[in-house]
């Protein structure tokens, strides 16, 4: 009896428990200071507390176990002067709870990310974070408001309301000049700001060849280096490393003065882009950041609008025009490395008449049946592999050792903690914003529930007409292949830290078999990590730094078994 009635009592505790709410925990108020630049703010509130005091926490954050500890909330027509609190029953990552928080020490930081107001052609409304500059990076987009870091004392225990103030707007970011070889050209799409209700440019640093002003009869070839936001043309340098720079630790590759490796091979390229023997052309790196993501993934979308058409009938025909393109698909080319990689292959396959080749290294899943490691149209669960007694957390991290230093879960946790409604500008929302028909409040449909990773398959079947790549070129190949034979060239590691490798494995299945043969090049790199771009005589640590001049010799062979009778194969060679 007396055990029974404790157990009565354990019992009525518990439903206590469960009506009285989250556990108590010290909490935050957040108060947003009169910046004078805006009446009221709609966004994300992002917390972050850390014990390191080395930097900004809102530069410590990442997706990963040992991250920092960040909460976040939306906001709508926050006025100065008033506050809101962060605390238990708030989403976090890593411990997904305040009251989870460890007590001590740490140093706070809040950065609200402001969001704007679209009114879409289609009649939606939707608030998200308009691109501003910075590739859709929270930490430093331009307009932002932001408190100072300061240090705390936190308990978990505790019940007090520790004041923060959001006090500093960050300023706008400064545009890039032109120089003798690198120049800036923006164009004002009419299908994107059509989209949008608003005006939307597209952007492109145009890396220019050697005597292109003292030669003005000459054409060129184009190259496009797809790949994420790019604040300027990357990776080159008129002269030698700084003979006084500050080394930098690169843990990724576990380089001591990785930042010199750099220096080093933009000013290799540079050697070699005005060296006599290298073939003239341009190379154009994009600017399509938008409100979902730092690039558009370069194809038309239902949530993006049809960035596909605006690269490739707007954006490109007007790059050659003013920079003297030869303007003719034989004399297009495309390459890049994961976000990259996916592009430069979708752009070739949805576009096949109007580029002659299409590098692809390391590219997004390219395959849907592996999804990093989740078949999104048999497997039930995104996060879980599940048996009758027991579950397993599915990857989202390795090294090339097979060490995991995240979960599906919590990437995809972390992302929600950044911002709802696939507003996170992280991999998995922009997946999902590119892909995705749109929900009927104007938002991405999930193509999981982003807490449980419970898997919508209408949503996935939607995914597979549209974007899998291979069953893409597998159901269209009679038209297709023709097309498309010799212009694939795929290139990973087989130890990709995101598991891409699977795709790819899917993909070679059916490019082997092909009727017509594909005649392009698949290859691996014997236990190299991401991002492998098809070397194996050097690490991915220098190989990541020759994008732009280690494809050439490839593209020019291209150019001379496919370029028409009568095409203008001498006036760039100079």
């Amino acid at each position: 009896m007396l055990l029974r009635a404790m157990g009565a009592i354990l019992t009525a505790w518990a439903m206590l428990a469960l009506v009285s709410g989250p556990a108590a925990a010290d909490r935050f108020r957040i108060e947003l200071g009169d910046q004078g630049t805006e009446p009221r703010y709609d966004g994300r509130v992002i917390l972050i507390l850390t014990p390191d005091g080395s930097k900004e926490p809102r530069f410590q954050v990442k997706q990963a176990y040992d991250a920092p500890q960040i909460f976040g909330i939306n906001v709508d027509g926050w006025r100065a002067g008033t506050a809101v609190e962060i605390g238990p029953g708030v989403l976090g990552f890593p411990a997904e709870d305040m009251s989870a928080v460890p007590a001590g020490d740490y140093y706070v930081q809040v950065v609200l990310h402001k969001y704007r107001t679209y009114n879409l052609a289609n009649g939606k409304t939707v608030k998200l974070p308009a691109a501003r500059g910075a590739g859709q990076n929270w930490r430093l987009e331009p307009g932002n408001v932001i408190s100072a870091p300061r240090k705390v004392s936190f308990d978990p225990a505790g019940d007090r309301a520790i004041p923060v103030r959001l006090d500093k707007v960050l300023a706008p970011i400064a545009e890039p000049q032109d120089t003798e070889f690198v120049r800036h050209f923006k164009i004002r799409s009419e299908r994107l700001s059509a989209f949008w209700g608003t005006d939307v440019y597209i952007r492109g640093h145009v890396l220019v060849p050697k005597g292109f002003d003292d030669h003005p009869e000459a054409r060129y070839p184009l190259a496009i280096f797809h790949g994420h936001f790019p604040a300027d043309f990357g990776g080159f340098r008129t002269t030698p490393p700084d003979p006084d720079l500050e080394c930098e630790y690169s843990a990724r590759f576990d380089e001591p003065c990785y930042n010199r490796t750099e220096q080093e091979e933009a000013y290799k390229f540079y050697q070699k882009w005005v060296s006599d023997d290298f073939p003239r052309m341009l190379i154009v790196e994009i600017d399509h950041s938008n409100p979902y993501y730092d690039d558009s993934y370069a194809v038309n979308s239902a949530n993006l609008g049809p960035y596909g058409d605006a690269l490739t009938y707007e954006f490109v025909p007007a790059l050659e025009e003013k920079f003297r393109g030869l303007g003719e698909p034989w004399a297009r080319f495309l390459y890049g490395g994961s976000t990259g990689g996916w592009e430069a292959l979708a752009a070739q396959v949805k576009y096949p008449d109007a580029y002659n080749g299409a590098f692809a290294a390391c590219p997004d899943p390219i395959d849907f049946r592996q999804m990093m490691v989740t078949n999104i149209y048999e497997d039930d669960n995104a996060y879980w592999r599940t048996g009758p007694f027991g579950r397993v957390a599915k990857p989202g991290h390795r090294n090339y050792l097979g060490h995991i230093s995240y979960t599906a879960e919590m990437e995809n946790r972390y992302e929600l903690v950044l911002g709802d409604k696939t507003r996170s500008g992280q991999q998995w929302d922009v997946w999902e914003a590119v892909y995705s028909p749109m929900g009927e409040d104007g938002y991405p449909k999930r193509i999981w529930d982003k807490r449980t990773g419970e898997i919508d398959h209408e949503v996935a079947a939607h995914w597979r007409e549209n974007y899998d790549l291979r069953h893409i070129m597998e159901r269209d190949w009679a038209t297709l292949g023709p097309k498309l034979q010799g212009k694939i060239h795929i290139y990973v590691g087989d130890m990709d830290n995101f598991y891409l490798n699977n795709a790819v494995y899917l993909m070679e299945d059916f490019l082997t078999r092909a009727d017509p043969p594909y005649e392009g090049e698949l290859t691996y790199g014997d236990r190299d990590e991401h991002c492998w771009n098809g070397d194996p005589t050097l690490p991915n640590a220098v190989t990541r730094l020759r994008y732009n001049w280690m494809y050439v010799p490839k593209i020019l062979k291209r150019i001379e078994a496919s370029a028409p009778d009568g095409a203008d194969l001498t006036s760039w060679r100079y």
